[in-house]
């Protein structure tokens, strides 16, 4: 899993999404409309990326990962989002904490919360191989974050967020060489960890 490559992002060419950002950040409103219609599209194939081995009734869809995201992303007013680059890379992490996140809540539903036994009524929704997985990736780079952070960042950038190596160095403000050396050394890594458990 880890091993395959990120897709680029759609390109912008004209820096509209950069400036969307800026405008947004300085409190303009109507930015903010404009700058959802620029990035959702975006946004959903991150989030369907990120769900890509989910089961086909899961609770939770790429739109709506896509929708939450974008709106905690928004509302941070103390972010200053220096590209679109980056507001992707933050964007995918905030989309694989929601998922990881739900993957806990379902393990814990499904082994039962202290005191009280909660009962899912959804049809099908046990927690799924994919779960596991997700939540082991993300367990895989918390033991890598505390080995080398700038590794996990790279991971994030580029299998999260589907950055090429150009914007993920760019985000980081590393060079290209760096971010292909670190990413080749990741995923031996995690490839590593993971087939080891």
């Amino acid at each position: 899993m880890i091993g395959l490559p990120a897709t680029a992002m759609s390109p912008d060419p004209r820096g509209e999404i950069t400036l969307l950002l800026q405008q947004v950040a300085s409190g303009d409103r109507a930015a903010a409309d404009r700058l959802a219609d620029a990035v959702y599209t975006e946004l959903r194939r991150i989030a369907r990326r990120l769900m890509a081995h989910e089961r086909r009734d899961h609770t939770l869809q790429p739109t709506v990962i896509a929708g939450e995201a974008y709106v905690n992303l928004v509302e941070q007013r103390d972010r200053n989002w220096q590209n679109r680059a980056q507001f992707f890379a933050v964007a995918s992490q905030a989309m694989r904490r929601l998922l990881v996140d739900y993957g806990r809540r379902r393990r814990a539903l499904k082994r039962g919360a202290p005191l009280q036994r909660i009962e899912s009524d959804v049809p099908g929704d046990d927690l799924s191989e994919a779960y596991d997985e997700m939540l082991a990736i993300s367990e895989a780079l918390d033991r890598l974050n505390a080995i080398d952070p700038r590794q996990v960042r790279i991971v994030e950038l580029r299998y999260f967020g589907g950055l090429t190596e150009e914007e993920t160095a760019e985000v980081l403000g590393i060079s290209t060489r760096t971010v292909k050396r670190d990413w080749t050394v990741a995923r031996s890594w995690l490839h590593a960890e993971l087939t080891r458990r």
